[in-house]
């Protein structure tokens, strides 16, 4: 039998995700569930109508009870972040809606994994498994990796590379403490370093203030997408999509999204992004590379941000 799927939100990003997972054929089956039963009901029409030129996809729009039996639920409910918000404001605010949906969802799904999406999505799966006593390897956060797949298209472009060929890692937060552990990336296979030095045709001319910049393009991108069009939507899809892939199809695929953390680089209780093996119950396993020593503080100053975030809302 093919999968069930629950997507709460049908804003931008929910809609995006299910028409992202309806063209791929993953799974038989996806409610979606909004506040605004209309915008629900249109989404789910507007998809449904285009089933026919792909693998046939039941897809409507619901209630909560209708949830039941659903395999997995993707959380994309919330408000997008305001001009002039603080993001700890963002915070309290999208916790009010989890607290007024996951309750009702729990009842109709309590075995489903959950991936989470919304923002911000450090704290809500924190929130869901600390709150709500979820099992931790059944609540994956997207986390960081919409910011490693930015990282890995960026430094591609750089050296004219398919981004396959990259290995490349955002750790810690989503959002603006999050680093990259430039010690593990590799380049066709080799160091980073490596392949600069003895195979770049730019070795000659780039540098330290190159990464910097790529850094730097990456932790302004989403911002200068919704400055430009209003919202992120297509590239989280994509990225939801993919740990989907990993879930639904036992892929045993090792990704950075958040999970809850305990002893890690010396890092206790809090969720943040670093490599998870995914397979078909949700987290199966951690993978915890060496880092070198700056790069272990970035990390846990990274983590100490987001657990004065838990402090500040009282988690």
């Amino acid at each position: 039998m093919g999968k069930k799927i629950t997507i709460l939100g049908a804003g931008n990003v929910g809609a995006s995700i299910a028409f992202a997972l309806t063209v791929d054929g993953m799974v038989s089956e996806i409610l979606l569930i909004d506040i605004n039963k209309e915008k629900a009901a249109g989404e789910a029409l507007d998809i449904v109508q285009g089933t026919p030129f792909c693998s046939p996809v039941k897809v409507y729009s619901g209630e909560y009870s209708d949830a039941s039996g659903s395999d997995h639920i993707i959380y994309a409910a919330g408000i997008a972040r305001r001009p002039g918000q603080t993001r700890l404001d963002l915070a309290q605010a999208n916790l009010q809606i989890l607290d007024s949906i996951l309750p009702q969802i729990q009842h109709y799904a309590p075995h489903a994994v959950y991936i989470v999406v919304s923002n911000p999505v450090d704290i809500l799966t924190y929130a869901m498994i600390r709150r709500y006593g979820m099992p931790a390897h059944q609540v994956i956060g997207s986390g960081t990796i919409l910011d490693t797949a930015r990282l890995r298209a960026g430094l591609a472009e750089h050296v004219h590379l398919n981004s396959k060929n990259i290995h490349a890692y955002v750790f810690g937060e989503h959002g603006d403490s999050f680093m990259i552990p430039w010690s593990l990336t590799s380049i066709g296979g080799l160091p980073m370093e490596r392949y600069c030095t003895d195979l770049c045709e730019k070795h000659n001319t780039c540098g330290k203030e190159d990464l910097k910049r790529i850094e730097k393009d990456i932790r302004e991108s989403g911002a200068t997408v919704i400055r430009l069009k209003g919202s992120t939507h297509y590239a989280i899809a994509l990225s939801t999509r993919q740990i989907c892939e990993a879930i639904f199809q036992d892929l045993d695929s090792m990704l950075t999204v958040s999970g809850l953390i305990h002893g890690r680089y010396g890092i206790e209780d809090v969720c943040l992004s670093l490599p998870f093996v995914l397979g078909n119950m949700g987290i199966k396993r951690e993978v915890t590379p060496p880092l070198l020593p700056a790069e272990e503080e970035q990390l846990r100053s990274s983590a100490a941000v987001l657990k004065g975030m838990i402090h500040a809302l009282g988690l």
